[in-house]
């Protein structure tokens, strides 16, 4: 089954409540986390989280993108985090698995997540120790960015390292992805598909929730 986790950074901030109520079709909510160091934009952080948990029974899927993730895991799973990924390019190898541990300890799912110049391999230190592996078919830092479909080797890449070690993990694409764009992603083995602009733009967002299934 194909999952769907609209990116409420494209929703309006002045309405969060009444935009996250108009997913509740959907699977997940992408909570996009961004600290102007890792990425070069600030948007939500602990406070939002914590905020909107209350408001919906979908799982949070909180991506950080933030510099040395480790030091602020414990709080995202703590403020209502269901999935919490992190970058592998953000820290040391021994802290991102530090920062993986102290997911697992808060009884929450822990994930990855790699950026377009960060090659498929460098997933398989973590493999075994995640419940997510996120692809970035975007650079992280803006919403609204066209879909690189220059990495679709790469999701399948990281897709036979799944099936062959890690079955039960997700693969989860992030960045450009549209009504067109999902269709590639899903045959190149994606499972979960992070959606912004394409779901919030629409006219009917469950429809389009549906047709991102396909």
């Amino acid at each position: 089954m194909i999952k769907i986790s609209p990116s409420i950074l494209s929703a309006d901030f002045a309405n969060l409540q009444r935009d996250i109520e108009h997913i509740s079709t959907a699977d997940y909510v992408h909570v996009d986390v961004m600290d102007g160091l890792f990425v070069p934009n600030i948007s939500i952080g602990i406070p939002v989280v914590k905020s909107i948990r209350p408001i919906t029974k979908l799982p949070l899927d909180v991506h950080l993108m933030i510099d040395r993730p480790i030091r602020y895991v414990d709080a995202f799973c703590d403020a209502g985090a269901d999935i919490v990924t992190c970058h592998v390019e953000a820290d040391s190898e021994e802290n991102i698995r530090k920062a993986l541990v102290k997911i697992h300890n808060k009884w929450k799912r822990a994930g990855i997540v790699v950026k377009p110049k960060t090659p498929a391999s460098a997933v398989l230190p973590y493999i075994n120790e995640v419940e997510m592996i996120l692809v970035m078919t975007v650079e992280p830092g803006f919403g609204g960015q066209k879909f690189m479909a220059d990495m679709m080797p790469k999701v399948q890449a990281i897709r036979g390292y799944i099936d062959a070690m890690n079955p039960r993990c997700e693969l989860e694409v992030d960045g450009g992805v549209d009504s067109e764009t999902a269709r590639l992603c899903i045959a190149s083995g994606a499972n979960v598909l992070v959606a912004g602009s394409a779901v919030y733009k629409a006219a009917d967002i469950s429809a389009r929730i549906a047709e991102l299934r396909g």
